[in-house]
């Protein structure tokens, strides 16, 4: 048998010391509270981080705030690779808004436009309806099948959620989280959290879609499609602004249906109104996609020319005079009208132009309606660009 130093026998380790064995358990269980309070503090920090993300989602003014705001701090404050949108929009009538909007769309590579609920990857069947509501979908990344909600993914992508965005129990899209982590996104994790986060997006891209499409139709003309009157004095007011920093020219037409009184005493306002849209369009399709074309009123018409001269300008018009003229408006098999439109065009010299753009944009159109006159007085279906010296 062994003894120690003091002749007293070593503890037996089937008795260890009561002393030692509770400062382990003091040890653990201090660990346990700094591992708690840690976890609790960050998920503070997220609680609150995600506030302030719903409350500046919900404040977002416009579409491109909203989406903006969503691919620029959702990836952060929920630490994901990817983050992407998909809206369906069945007759491309969100499209054609934002663009008329002036919305860029290449400045949102993660918004994602879908035609029918079936291009969504959300398993749902064919019917834009589910009760209960449909669950996101959480699971490992596959590259073939997940292409459509990650066209760009990153390299290294390991899981997703497709979490359906719902208003009114409809499915109007879903939002695409992607993270490189193979266990962020794992079919037993609740999802409680991601489907609150994602009502809360639906409803505010519902608000300011329903916004953007009321102020469209406030901004455009209802007979022929293009702008109002409302929206080129906006918008000239905001060019004189770019122009004169920028340093490039701009140039308005102010464009008239020659004889269009008469026009409506042989066809009636029927016919006239279909006279209107059909010059509308043959206007459209000589200008550039950063021009612009408004109604002014009656027949009347204004172009908005971004980065045009005066020469530049006039052979724009030049062509918008021929093509009007150019060809026979059919009104019906046995009814055609030959119609023509005399044009005033005036260019703003940014280096001439100063003082409030008000008074700025109301001269220059003021000096395009001027030509105008010009153009009727020296005989109509003419574009005049520069007033002779008597």
């Amino acid at each position: 048998m062994t003894h120690t130093a003091t002749g007293k026998l070593p503890p037996h380790p089937d008795h260890a010391d009561p002393a030692h064995d509770l400062a382990a358990e003091n040890r653990a269980l201090r660990a346990r509270m700094a591992y708690l309070l840690e976890q609790a503090e960050r998920n503070h920090s997220i609680m609150t981080r995600h506030q302030a993300f719903d409350l500046n989602i919900i404040g977002a003014a416009n579409f491109p705030e909203l989406i903006g705001t969503i691919f620029r701090v959702l990836p952060v404050i929920s630490e994901l690779d990817s983050v992407t949108l998909t809206l369906i929009d069945e007759d491309a009538d969100i499209r054609t808004v934002m663009l008329k909007l002036d919305v860029v769309f290449a400045d949102f590579p993660g918004l994602i436009f879908v035609e029918t609920l079936d291009q969504l990857d959300l398993e749902l069947g064919r019917h834009n309806a589910a009760v209960p509501a449909p669950k996101p979908l959480l699971g490992m990344y596959e590259k073939l099948r997940h292409a459509p909600s990650f066209p760009n993914a990153p390299a290294g992508l390991q899981s997703v959620a497709l979490v359906p965005l719902m208003r009114n129990k409809r499915i109007i899209g879903s939002l695409n989280l992607g993270s490189c982590d193979p266990t962020r996104f794992t079919p037993s994790l609740g999802t409680d959290f991601i489907e609150h986060m994602a009502s809360i997006i639906a409803i505010c891209l519902e608000n300011v879609i329903s916004n953007e499409m009321l102020k469209y139709i406030g901004l455009t003309d209802s007979l022929t499609g293009v702008y109002n009157r409302r929206y080129i004095d906006r918008r000239l007011l905001e060019e004189i602004a770019r122009a004169r920093r920028q340093r490039y020219p701009i140039s308005l037409m102010y464009i008239d249906v020659d004889h269009f009184k008469r026009v409506n005493d042989t066809v009636g306002h029927g016919g006239g109104d279909e006279v209107l849209r059909e010059v509308a369009a043959r206007i459209k399709n000589e200008l550039r996609t950063s021009d612009a074309l408004a109604r002014f009123g009656g027949e009347e018409f204004v172009v908005l020319l971004i980065d045009a001269n005066l020469e530049s300008a006039a052979f724009v018009a030049e062509r918008i005079r021929a093509g009007v003229a150019g060809s026979m408006i059919v009104l019906s098999p046995s009814l055609q009208l030959s119609v023509t439109v005399s044009i005033g065009v005036a260019c703003l010299d940014v280096d001439a132009a100063e003082g409030e753009a008000a008074l700025t944009a109301r001269n220059l159109i003021e000096r395009a309606d001027g030509l105008l006159y010009d153009a009727k007085e020296g005989g109509r279906n003419r574009v005049v660009s520069f007033r002779e010296a008597p």
